[in-house]
C-alpha cells in the first residue's frame, strides 16, 4: 500500500504508577528525518524508541513527542542550606540598620530567596518501564501508519486519474502525427505549383523533402517512452511500498519527453497537446512529492 508522507498518530496509557502519552506527526522530506523529544528520565531508552519508530516509516520529516509522568515516589529530597540563609539574614539586617527599616524578618521571607531550599530529584526509573513506553509508542506508530495509508490511498486514486489523462493526451498526439505529415506534403505541393505553374513537378524530390521533414518532427520514440513511463507509474502505484523517490525520477523522465515533443512541434495542435501534457505531468509531480 502506498503511504503519504503526512500523517498523525496519538496514543496514551495511564495506571496508578505512570502516565505515558505519545504523539507522532510528519510532513514531506526527501529522506527520513526523525526527531524524538522526551523527558530526561527516559532518554536512555531513545535508541530503542528510534528503532521502534522506524518500523512505521521510511521517509518524511517526523517529530515524535513522548510525555512520561512517574506517579510513584520519585525519591526527591528537599535540602536546606543554612549558610546561604544566614548570609541573606545578615544582609537584610544590615539593610534595616542602614535604611532605618523596622520590618520583622520571618522564615517565610527567607525561604523565598534562591538556593535556601533546593530539591534533588531522582530521575532514574526502572528498566521495566520501557515495556510500557514501547507499547504506547507502537500504538501511536500504528495509528500514524494508518493515517498515512489512508491519505496515500486518496493520493493514489488521484494520481491514477492524472496518469489516465496523460495517456489520453499521448494517444491524441499519436493520432495527429500522420495528419501533420500529410498537411505538410499538401502545403509543399501547393507552394511548388504556385512557383512552377504548369511545369512538371518532380514527385521524387517532393517525397524526399517530405521524408526529411517527417524525420525532423518524428516523435514516435517520445510517445513510446511516455507510454512506457505511464505503465511504470501504474505498476508502482499498485505495488505499494515506499515508491516516492522512484516515481519522482520517472516523472522527470516524462517531463523530458514532453519537452522534446514540444521542441519538435511546428503545428499549433501538437503544441497545444504538448502544453496540456506538460501541465498534467507537473500536477503528477506535485502529488508525487507527498508520497513516502
Amino acid at each position: 500500500m502506498v503511504h503519504s508522507m503526512t500523517g498523525f498518530g496519538r496514543a496514551e496509557y495511564a495506571d496508578a504508577d505512570r502516565k505515558i502519552t505519545v504523539e507522532i506527526k510528519s510532513v514531506n522530506h526527501r529522506y527520513l528525518d526523525l526527531g524524538v523529544k522526551m523527558p530526561r528520565s527516559i532518554t536512555r531508552f531513545e535508541p530503542e524508541i528510534r528503532n521502534v519508530l522506524k518500523d512505521y516509516m521510511e521517509r518524511g520529516k517526523v517529530d515524535c513527542y513522548i510525555n512520561y509522568t512517574n506517579l510513584k515516589s520519585t525519591g526527591a529530597v528537599v535540602k536546606y542550606d543554612s549558610d546561604v540563609a544566614r548570609q541573606y539574614v545578615d544582609h537584610l539586617l544590615n539593610m534595616k540598620e542602614d535604611l532605618g527599616l523596622y520590618e520583622e524578618l520571618k522564615p517565610s521571607m527567607i525561604a523565598r530567596f534562591p538556593d535556601v531550599f533546593t530539591v534533588d530529584e531522582n530521575y532514574d526509573i526502572d528498566d521495566d518501564e520501557y515495556i510500557f513506553i514501547e507499547k504506547v509508542v507502537r500504538e501511536a506508530g500504528e495509528k500514524f501508519a494508518e493515517a498515512r495509508a489512508k491519505e496515500g490511498a486518496n493520493l493514489t486514486k488521484d494520481l491514477l486519474a492524472k496518469v489516465d489523462e496523460i495517456e489520453t493526451i499521448v494517444g491524441k498526439i499519436e493520432e495527429f502525427q500522420p495528419q501533420i505529415i500529410e498537411n505538410y506534403k499538401a502545403k509543399l505541393h501547393q507552394k511548388v505549383e504556385d512557383l512552377l505553374g504548369n511545369a512538371n513537378i518532380d514527385e521524387n524530390r517532393l517525397i524526399e523533402e517530405v521524408t526529411i521533414y517527417a524525420d525532423r518532427v518524428a516523435i514516435d520514440e517520445e510517445m513510446v517512452r511516455l507510454k512506457s513511463h505511464v505503465k511504470a507509474v501504474r505498476d508502482m502505484l499498485q505495488s505499494g511500498a515506499a515508491i516516492g523517490r522512484k516515481l519522482d525520477f520517472i516523472i522527470q523522465e516524462m517531463n523530458r519527453e514532453a519537452n522534446t515533443t514540444l521542441s519538435k512541434s511546428d503545428t499549433l495542435s501538437v503544441t497545444d497537446f504538448g502544453i496540456d501534457l506538460k501541465t498534467c505531468i507537473e500536477k503528477v509531480r506535485e502529488q508525487v512529492q507527498n508520497l513516502e
